[in-house]
C-alpha cells in the first residue's frame, strides 16, 4: 500500500547536514541554553531545498534566531559554500538590532569550518563559537522549530535549483517576511516545565513580539532601542501581509513552471 501511495504522499525535505569531524574537538559543546538572560546569544541552521536528493546544486536557506528574544532572520544562498555561508551570517548579524555575543550551531560542516569560525573569532570583539551535540536536534531547538514555521511554511518542500530565485526569496525574506513576524506576530516562550504525577505542567510567559522584548530588555541601548521604535513606525502590518501573498503567489507560479519546463 505504501508502495503505491508513495508518490500522493506529502513530500518532505531530507537533512543536509555532515558532521564535521575536524572541529568535534576544538569547538566546545554547549547542549542547553536556560541560562540566557538577553539578547546577543544565537542560534542557526540551513534548510535544503530539496526532497528526493541532495545530488547537484540547491538554493539553502540560513535560519538564525536569538534564545532571549526570537528575533529571527532568514537568508538564501546558493550551495553552502564558505563564502555564501559567511555573506548570509554576515548580512543576518547586521540586521539584528543587538550585539552578537554567541553563535551556535549543530556539528554540521557548513559552519563548523576554518573560515566560518574565523569570521566570528577574529575581529575586535570575538564571537563565542559553541555547538551541540552531533545528531541532537533538542540542543538547538530554538531555531529547529523555526525550520518549520519560517522556512517550510513559507517556501515549501519543492526542489529550487534556480540560482536567479536565491535573491527573490532573500526578498522576501528581508523586506516582508522578517519584519512581519519581528514587530507585529507575538509568539511565547516556555518558562518551566514541571511534573505532577504522570503528567508534565509546562507554564508559558505573556504573548510578546520580539522588538517587544527586545524593547524591554535593559541590557539594549536606548539609542538602538530608539532606532527600532522608528523602524517599527514605519511599517504596516497589513501591508506587509499583503504584499507577502502576492510574492508568493509569484514565486510559486514561476517554481512551477520552471519544473513544468524541466520535466
Amino acid at each position: 500500500m505504501d508502495r503505491l501511495l508513495k508518490h500522493g504522499k506529502r513530500k518532505r525535505g531530507i537533512s543536509g547536514t555532515r558532521p564535521s569531524k575536524r572541529f568535534l574537538k576544538s569547538i566546545p559543546i554547549q547542549p542547553k541554553d536556560w541560562n540566557v538572560t538577553k539578547p546577543g546569544t544565537v542560534q542557526s541552521d540551513t534548510v535544503a531545498y530539496t526532497h528526493t536528493s541532495l545530488e547537484g546544486d540547491i538554493a539553502n536557506t540560513v535560519t538564525s534566531t536569538d534564545i532571549h528574544s526570537s528575533w529571527t532572520e532568514n537568508r538564501a544562498i546558493w550551495t553552502k559554500f564558505h563564502r555564501s555561508m559567511i555573506n548570509a551570517l554576515e548580512d543576518i548579524e547586521n540586521s539584528f538590532p543587538f550585539d552578537l555575543e554567541t553563535a551556535k550551531s549543530d556539528s554540521g560542516s557548513e559552519f563548523m569550518n576554518w573560515a566560518v569560525v574565523a569570521y566570528y573569532q577574529k575581529r575586535q570583539k570575538p564571537v563565542h563559537v559553541v555547538r551541540g551535540r552531533p545528531y541532537r536536534k533538542n540542543d538547538n531547538c530554538y531555531v529547529e522549530q523555526k525550520n518549520f514555521t519560517h522556512v517550510r511554511e513559507l517556501f515549501g518542500y519543492e526542489k529550487i535549483d534556480r540560482p536567479e530565485l536565491v535573491e527573490w526569496m532573500n526578498r522576501i525574506y528581508r523586506e516582508l517576511w522578517n519584519p512581519l513576524h519581528n514587530f507585529f506576530l507575538p509568539s511565547q516562550k516556555l518558562l518551566r516545565k514541571m511534573r505532577i504525577g504522570s503528567q508534565i505542567k509546562k507554564e508559558y510567559d505573556e504573548p510578546q513580539t520580539p522588538c517587544k522584548r527586545i524593547l524591554e530588555c535593559q541590557a539594549i541601548s536606548e539609542e538602538k532601542k530608539e532606532a527600532l521604535r522608528t523602524r517599527q513606525a514605519a511599517l504596516n502590518p497589513v501591508e506587509l501581509s499583503d504584499a507577502l501573498e502576492e510574492e508568493l503567489k509569484a514565486f510559486r507560479a514561476t517554481l512551477r513552471s520552471i519544473q513544468k519546463w524541466a520535466a
